[in-house]
């Protein structure tokens, strides 16, 4: 055999040898496996190419160096793609293996509510709605006395609270919240600024909070407007968070919450929070505006699932009131005023007043409780204001609420106690309203009774009120309502009251008045 034919036949076996090499195997072998075969092949394939070199230098022109040419050619080739699929490959790996990026956006619909967060869950923006659509009717009766106001009050439809904003997160330690407001009582608004806050929670339990909210008051005023068991706030809640606090309050406050105890056997939780506060949001300007100060503390012992006890007490001081004529105006310079629509608003009339007051300052004590067993929830609250006089000998005036009320979930669930604010949150649907399926959602039964007295010193019906006298009425109402949960975002309210409402006028004629009414509530949240 000659030479030629003995390295033409050896060059077309390596060649053949290294083709099934760079199969399949190859790839899937481990990487460092990988690449030591794709090294020894290119060693080959180096080692084929002199060969072919030396015998063109010799003169061979043997055309069957041609086929092996074209047969290297391929190889080489085929090698170059198992290389660059090999990198590909290592660089996939090493990419999985690497932690998300910390700036990755991801979305989600939870319970209808739309929000973006990154993947480290140092920043959030959700986007926040609630519509209450309230419609309803008074029965008044016809016959009532000249001196009785507000004998035919308005009923229909409006919308109670229209809110859309957002809320979310700040570098970890920041929470913020920006909501505007187009609800309102009897009449919906324009549109106003409702909340805009920044909360800094980096020092636990500590929690600081600075912007225009709603600082957390009364068991009551805690209590989510989208979670309320009956339509509205009891009055004399609703009328002691006015003093100093409310909706939309410039303040700056700092809360707390944590729990000791064995979890075993009884343990408690604790909350406090204290605020300094300002004037509202909105509004005429004032000369000078009000400052405040307030105060909630809070104890709630619970074992497991079985029950849930809160006791709790609160105060505020208005330390300077509100400047509302200047030094040169008409009537009252720092007016106080304490009063309360009736636990409706489809009429914007505030049917116990103690109008207003020249005052140095007021002051509102409250005392709250509760108890929850599984389903049952049953909370009151007392509250003792006092307004103090300005530049005056008459007496200072002092006033009274209190309200009990009661809720029970008739499918089972319980209202959740809210350890972050002291509060019992709405029931947690264990299903949600699905026919095809044969669940309904949750369904649940309130009651309350509240009192709101305003008089002070008001003396005999007939007569003149005594020197000092406060003729802001008595105000009782007797609730009942229905809930249905459909789902986590819906809920549909029907409410029935009876209110009883004593008041005098300055002569010593009644202008207070008894009715029935009935409202219903369509409710979208998330």
């Amino acid at each position: 055999m000659t030479p030629l034919s003995t390295r033409g036949a050896a060059a077309a076996a390596c060649a053949g040898l290294l083709l099934c090499a760079a199969s399949g195997p190859a790839i899937a072998a481990p990487a460092s496996a990988t690449e030591a075969k794709l090294q020894a092949m290119q060693r080959q394939l180096d080692d084929m190419r002199a060969q072919l070199d030396q015998l063109r230098a010799g003169g061979t022109t043997d055309p069957r160096l041609t086929a092996i040419q074209q047969q290297l050619d391929a190889m080489a080739t085929q090698l170059a793609e198992m290389k660059t699929g090999q990198e590909t490959a290592a660089t996939d790996i090493a990419t999985l293996k690497l932690p998300p990026a910390a700036n990755a956006v991801t979305a989600s619909l939870s319970n209808g509510k739309p929000a973006l967060a990154t993947t480290d869950g140092r920043f959030t923006a959700n986007i926040r709605a609630i519509l209450m659509m309230d419609g309803g009717k008074y029965f008044q009766d016809d016959n009532l006395p000249a001196t009785v106001t507000s004998r035919d009050l308005n009923e229909g439809v409006n919308f109670r609270r229209a809110r859309i904003g957002f809320d979310g997160r700040l570098f970890g330690d920041f929470d913020y919240a920006f909501v505007y407001e187009f609800g309102g009582s009897g009449v919906e608004e324009a549109g106003r600024l409702y909340e805009a806050s920044v909360t800094y929670t980096a020092l636990k339990p500590f929690r600081l909070k600075v912007g225009a909210f709603e600082p957390n008051v009364n068991l009551a005023a805690a209590t989510s407007t989208s979670q309320m068991p009956l339509l509205e706030r009891p009055a004399p809640a609703e009328a002691a968070r006015n003093v100093a606090a409310g909706d939309s309050r410039v303040a700056i406050q700092l809360s707390a919450n944590d729990a000791f105890g064995s979890e075993t056997g009884v343990a408690w939780r604790w909350f406090a929070a204290t605020a300094f506060t300002g004037n509202t949001l909105g509004g005429a300007q004032q000369f000078d505006e009000q400052t405040g100060w307030l105060a909630r503390a809070a104890l709630a012992p619970y074992s497991g699932v079985d029950w849930q006890a809160h006791i709790g007490a609160n105060v505020q001081y208005v330390l300077q009131p509100n400047d509302a004529t200047g030094p040169n105006g008409a009537g009252p310079r720092y007016p106080v005023q304490i009063r309360d629509r009736p636990e409706l608003r489809l009429d914007g009339t505030r049917l116990v007043d103690t109008g207003a007051i020249d005052a140095e300052g007021a002051r509102v004590f409250g005392g709250e409780a509760a108890l929850q067993i599984k389903g049952l929830l049953v909370e009151a609250e007392a509250f003792r204001y006092r307004i103090e006089r300005r530049a005056s000998a008459l007496p200072d005036p002092r006033f009274k609420g209190w309200y009990v009320q009661g809720s029970w979930v008739l499918t089972g669930e319980t209202r959740p106690y809210n350890a972050t604010e002291a509060r019992f949150d709405a029931p947690k649907q264990t299903y949600t309203f699905n026919p095809a399926a044969g669940t309904w959602g949750a369904f649940e039964l309130a009651a309350r009774y509240s009192v709101l007295d305003l008089n002070f010193r008001e003396g005999v019906a007939g007569a003149v009120g005594p020197l000092g006298a406060v003729r802001g009425g008595e105000q009782k109402i007797l609730s009942f309502g229905a809930n249905w949960y459909l789902n986590p975002a819906i809920r549909l309210m029907l409410d029935y009251q009876r209110v009883d409402i004593e008041r005098l006028t300055a002569a010593g004629a009644q202008a207070g008045q008894a009715y029935d009414a009935v409202a219903a509530r369509a409710q979208v949240t998330f």
